[in-house]
This record gives structure tokens, C-alpha cells and sequence, in this order.
């Protein structure tokens, strides 16, 4: 493998994005040197990495301005960067690299952690998903390698633009099931960012009718402030917690205490779709069962290994019948048999299988000629 200089850049803070974290403490496994570029926040935590970390500062945080800059100030800082490969983490950073590499002859390589143009902030903007539609046509069929996160986006891209996509899945690093010891009273767990259609409004109503459970949700996004003052509001919201941003090794700690793991989607687009969680890999690593959206990732992961339940629309009561109905099938299980079901589907949604993919698809970036 030859050995590259590489620049990594993503829009967010850094700290709680793991798959990224995964991503670069592989290429500086194998041997590359990583430099990573990300935005610094108010409330952004310090970071420690082996690899180096520049998190810039922005005049805007939101809207097309925020975009705007972050992508000019990504193509000055690219232009001089000492590196052999640009690599884009979502299309929002894609243009950037893209036109820097192209001035600098160099290689470009693009992780597509989910069909941008559909995310619902997006699906009901028209305007401004074209635009974002117009930037991937011109650039993706042009990049020297590519991953996504799962099959069903990766045909998906392939048909619109001829592009190839290594499948590289939102899962953790091997680990032991071992379950915590549960929390009480028992406890419905969200984890990841708390954005519009991630169902958590319906797990706070569905609340109601499950006095004997308490529901905690650890992370942050554009719907935070929002969903909890939604809660605050019901009657039963003093057994509604919000944790807010969490660092990984919080996160493991408090994921194996959980009874049950939501992931509960709206169908608000082909990205939610087609999507497949990061917590869902989580949530096996910790074995601690599902309760997730019927969606075609989601069941094939459901249905192969038996680790949770699949759910529709519901709401309400009969959401809470359904959050009951999982915990209660779960726990006639045998203590045997459960384990079995997480350690063979925790065997599978492992990053030690899917970094494989990953390091052979930027190698064949590197050697990739036009």
C-alpha cells in the first residue's frame, strides 16, 4: 500500500462522530498520515487524536451561508495543504475537495454517509436540493474512488451516475456483548442526532402509557430545543431525559444499561429509507435489543439476526404496545440465546470487516488514472 499524505474533511465538530474517528485511525493504521478538518463550535469539547485535527471557526452556523463559507475557507485550506488525496465525508464538503484537487492534480475520494439531497431538511426545499443534486451530477461520476453506507444507496448512485461504491457500513469496532446492568426503572434509549422525523416526538407521546418506563435521548441537533420543550410540556415529562452531547466513551457506558433501543424513522425521503443507523451496530454491540422502522437496511439486519422488533407508522398507545410487546419477547428469551443473537449479528456489523473495504477503496483511488 502506498503510503499518503491525506486530508479528511467534514462539516461538523468532530467530537461525536465516529464513523469519521473510525475512518482516520484506520488510514493512519495503514500506514498514511491524516490531517482532519472539521468546524468548531461554542460548545465543542477538546480533542485528543494521533493524527492531526483543524476545527475552524465559523461566522454562520446554519443556511446556505454557512455552506458557503465552509466550503471557500475548505478550498483555501486545501490549496496548500501538503496532501496526495482529498477526502470528501458527505456532499457538503465535496465541492471543495473536488475543485482543490482538480487545480492541484490530485486524487479525490468521496464517503457518501447518506444521500445528501434527500435528508427531509432538504425534501422540502425543492430549490435547494437541486442545487445539491446539481453538485453531486457534475462531481461524483468524476471522483477516483467512492464508499457509501449501505447496498441499497450504493445501486442507487450507481444508476444515476455511473459510479461505483464500496459498501462500508455505520458500525462499531469488535467488541464482547456484554449486557450492563439494567437501568430502573426500565429504560427506552435514543441515541444520534436529534433531528426532524427521528421519531422521537412519537416515543415522548407513546410515554404516556408506559408509566413503568423512563425514555432517554443523548445527542444533539436542529430539533433538540424543540423536543424538549415538547416533553416538558406532557404531564408524564419528568421521565423524559435529554442528555444532550455525549463523548463515545459516555456513550458506552450508558448504551448497555438501556432496556430497549429506538430507532425509529419517518418516511421522509429515500435517505431514511435506505438508511442504516449507526446505532442499530451500536445497540447489538451493547446487546441491548431494538425496536426499529420497518425500512429495507433496518429489517434486513432485524430478520437476519433476530435482535429487536420492526414497527410501522404507530403512535401513541399503540406505540407503546409495541415498545411492551418487544421487551416482554425479548425477555422469555433465554439469558443463552440472547447472547448468541448479539454475538453472531455483533460478529458481522463489525468495523474490523468493513475497514477492510474502506483501505481497499482508497487504495484503488491512489492508483486510479483517468
Amino acid at each position: 500500500m502506498l503510503e499518503m499524505r491525506i486530508v479528511v474533511a467534514v462539516t461538523n465538530d468532530i467530537v461525536t462522530d465516529q464513523r469519521v474517528a473510525r475512518t482516520c485511525d484506520a488510514l493512519v493504521e495503514d500506514g498514511h498520515s491524516v490531517m482532519l478538518i472539521g468546524r468548531l463550535l461554542p460548545d465543542s469539547k477538546p480533542l485528543s487524536r494521533p493524527y492531526r485535527v483543524c476545527r475552524m471557526r465559523l461566522l454562520f452556523r446554519r443556511s446556505a451561508l454557512f455552506y458557503a463559507e465552509y466550503n471557500i475557507r475548505l478550498f483555501l485550506r486545501l490549496l496548500t495543504a501538503k496532501a496526495d488525496l482529498f477526502y470528501a465525508n458527505d456532499t457538503d464538503t465535496l465541492l471543495a475537495a473536488y475543485c482543490a484537487a482538480r487545480i492541484r492534480r490530485k486524487k479525490v475520494f468521496f464517503d457518501a454517509h447518506e444521500m445528501f439531497p434527500e435528508v427531509p431538511e432538504l425534501v422540502a426545499r425543492p430549490r435547494v436540493k437541486r442545487v445539491w443534486e446539481a453538485i453531486e451530477r457534475r462531481i461524483v461520476p468524476h471522483v477516483d474512488g467512492a464508499v457509501t453506507v449501505c447496498q441499497s444507496i450504493a445501486d442507487i448512485y450507481r444508476e444515476k451516475y455511473g459510479v461505483e461504491m464500496g459498501v462500508v457500513r455505520n458500525v462499531p469496532a469488535k467488541r464482547s456483548v456484554v449486557k450492563g446492568e439494567a437501568a430502573v426503572p426500565p429504560m427506552i434509549l435514543y441515541q444520534g442526532a436529534v433531528n426532524v422525523g427521528r421519531g422521537i416526538d412519537r416515543i415522548i407521546d407513546a410515554m404516556e402509557f408506559l408509566p413503568e418506563m423512563r425514555f432517554v435521548v443523548a445527542g444533539v441537533g436542529d430539533e433538540y430545543e424543540k423536543m424538549r420543550t415538547y416533553a416538558a410540556s406532557k404531564p408524564w415529562g419528568e421521565r423524559i431525559e435529554f442528555l444532550g452531547r455525549l463523548a463515545p466513551e459516555e456513550l458506552h457506558r450508558l448504551t448497555p444499561t438501556a432496556t430497549i433501543g429506538a430507532c425509529l424513522l419517518d418516511n421522509m425521503g429515500l435517505n431514511y429509507y435506505y438508511s442504516l443507523p449507526n446505532r442499530i451496530g451500536d445497540f447489538v454491540a451493547a446487546g441491548v435489543p431494538l425496536l426499529a422502522t420497518d425500512f429495507p437496511e433496518i429489517r434486513r439486519v432485524i430478520a437476519t439476526y433476530g435482535v429487536g422488533e420492526l414497527v410501522g407508522e404507530e403512535r401513541g398507545e399503540a406505540l407503546a404496545d409495541a415498545i411492551r410487546n418487544a421487551v416482554a419477547k425479548w425477555s422469555m428469551l433465554s439469558n443463552d440465546e440472547r447472547l448468541r443473537r448479539m454475538e453472531t449479528a455483533s460478529r458481522d456489523l463489525s468495523w474490523e470487516n468493513d475497514k477492510k473495504i474502506l483501505l481497499g477503496a482508497v487504495e484503488a483511488a491512489a492508483n486510479h488514472k483517468k
